[in-house]
């Protein structure tokens, strides 16, 4: 079973924070799929910022989703 996405924020250099429902805080790296299809749309600054929360997982505007499942397993804890 795999964990859904609470929270996110999109940071400065094409990563993201994300929160999932067990409330760990994950940091995720869009950079290295900037340059596969459509996710190179999300170069635009404005449309990365606009992701948000749809269901259990994020979405932009442009229809772009990423599975929950791949967002915890590609992404790395946040220490505190």
């Amino acid at each position: 079973m795999y964990l859904s996405v609470i929270g996110v924020t999109p940071l400065g250099d094409h990563t993201l924070m994300l929160e999932f429902e067990n409330r760990e805080k994950r940091i995720f790296d869009m950079r290295p799929y900037l340059d596969t299809g459509k996710f190179s749309e999300l170069r635009d600054p404005l449309l990365f910022r606009s992701v948000a929360v749809k269901y259990d997982s994020i979405e932009w505007p442009n229809r772009l989703d990423l599975d929950p499942e791949f967002l915890y397993e590609k992404s790395v804890a946040v220490i505190v």
